[in-house]
């Protein structure tokens, strides 16, 4: 991975700006920055360069494709040897409805957000992770109401 860059102002300016769009054109955000288009663009290169920003990419509504469930899952694994974690991550990347998955501190290992079309299609899911030698315990958490999502990070 590249050296992370000093980020100023300009920079931070840029990164909020490609936070509330990320269809900006270079000429919009140099406007928004007040830069001219050229130093904009190779600043933007930087960014991208050193792995500040990382991708773009398209945020669809969920309800609208059929995808209005949401569940947040704690599981335990039997134990915590290399060939459990790495067999079990590696399950993980194969999933399609698991669209986060973090280690974490507390009494669970992992804490994944799942989104699926509803309760069948989840049981479904859940008994693929059951079937996982490593799993010793899930626990599963339903969105009632989405409050806040996708927030832009705090620059």
């Amino acid at each position: 991975m590249p050296a992370k860059p000093e980020l100023d102002t300009i920079d931070r300016k840029i990164l909020r700006a490609l936070q509330r769009d990320g269809r900006l054109s270079n000429a919009d955000i140099a406007d928004a920055v007040a830069l001219s288009p050229s130093p904009c663009l190779r600043r933007l290169r930087r960014l991208e360069s050193s792995d500040v920003i990382q991708g773009y990419r398209l945020q669809l509504n969920r309800q609208a494709i059929g995808l209005g469930m949401t569940v947040f899952v704690q599981v335990k694994l039997q134990d915590h040897g290399i060939e459990s974690v790495a067999g079990f991550e590696e399950a993980l990347l194969g999933m399609a409805p698991v669209i986060s998955a973090h280690t974490v501190s507390g009494s669970a290992d992992y804490l994944l957000e799942v989104v699926v079309s509803d309760l069948p299609d989840y049981d479904q899911w859940v008994r693929q992770v059951q079937a996982l030698r490593m799993v010793r315990e899930i626990e599963s958490n339903f969105a009632l109401r989405e409050v806040k999502s996708q927030a832009p990070l705090p620059l």
